[in-house]
């Protein structure tokens, strides 16, 4: 007999929620460096700044805000009940920031030639979401 499911259980997918003052300022076009200091547990902001600073090919830079991004992101979603696996999915607006730094911390690693960092990255978010690793390709 065959199961086309996991029979041990898999946890329930983690939702961080929304911090609609943060969001707004940075959909607003608020720099990413205000809300970041404002609002230091929205990775998304801390996205915002790698990816910035990779475009301009700050590598180190960008290296170190998706590092805080990541780390401040696993405290929200240890804090959301995630045990150190499971999905976040990339669907649910509000994970998007963590799984944005870990894709970026991955991208700079790589660029930087911590080539096991970066694979580590890239397996987590694959891990997280199958569909953020798609969208963030």
């Amino acid at each position: 007999m065959t199961h086309s499911h996991n029979l041990l259980g898999e946890p329930p997918a983690t939702l961080l929620p929304d911090d609609v003052g943060a969001r707004s300022a940075l959909e607003g076009g608020q720099d990413p460096t205000d809300v970041a200091a404002a609002h230091p547990t929205y990775s998304a902001a801390w996205a915002a700044l790698a990816d910035r600073a990779f475009a301009a090919a700050s590598v180190v830079e960008s290296y170190a805000y998706a590092r805080v991004g990541y780390h401040r992101g696993l405290d929200s979603l240890r804090r959301a009940g995630w045990k150190g696996h499971g999905p976040v999915p990339w669907s649910h607006e509000p994970n998007q920031g963590f799984l944005r730094c870990l894709h970026a911390l991955g991208r700079a690693a790589a660029a930087i030639g911590e080539s096991e960092e970066a694979e580590r990255c890239n397996q987590f978010l694959h891990d997280s979401d199958p569909a953020a690793a798609a969208a963030l390709a």
